[in-house]
């Protein structure tokens, strides 16, 4: 259980650190990765959702036995994004800037597989 919490924490911090940033940067986006978003509610709504997802490894991290279910869904979110990257890189259709990040999340996706398996089904008696 000690692993599902370490894991979980560091995930929701780091993605916290990792998105508050550019929820406010949707300028600097544009101008780095051209061309420029014509529509603002995918940006700003894919970072709400991240954000939200953050929180949740948080919660998690305060209880992985009660919440071990919800770990399932954590790993599509990690996954999601892992597949399309990789699927669109061969594409050729994003940067290859965009493999770090999947690289990020491919990791701790592994990592919280790794946790919902260790994790107990049930509060040791």
């Amino acid at each position: 259980m000690r692993f599902a919490r370490w894991v979980y924490m560091v995930a929701g911090i780091l993605g916290l650190l990792m998105m508050i940033p550019p929820y406010f940067m949707e300028e600097q986006f544009n101008h780095d990765h051209p061309p420029a978003i014509t529509h603002p509610e995918l940006y700003y709504g894919f970072m709400g959702v991240t954000l939200a997802w953050q929180l949740l490894f948080l919660v998690i991290a305060t209880d992985p036995v009660r919440y071990r279910p919800i770990m399932l869904p954590t790993l599509v979110e990690k996954g999601s994004f892992v597949i399309a990257v990789i699927v669109l890189t061969l594409q050729q259709r994003i940067e290859l800037f965009w493999l770090g990040p999947a690289s990020i999340d491919a990791t701790l996706g592994i990592l919280f597989a790794l946790a919902y398996v260790r994790t107990p089904r049930a509060p040791a008696k």
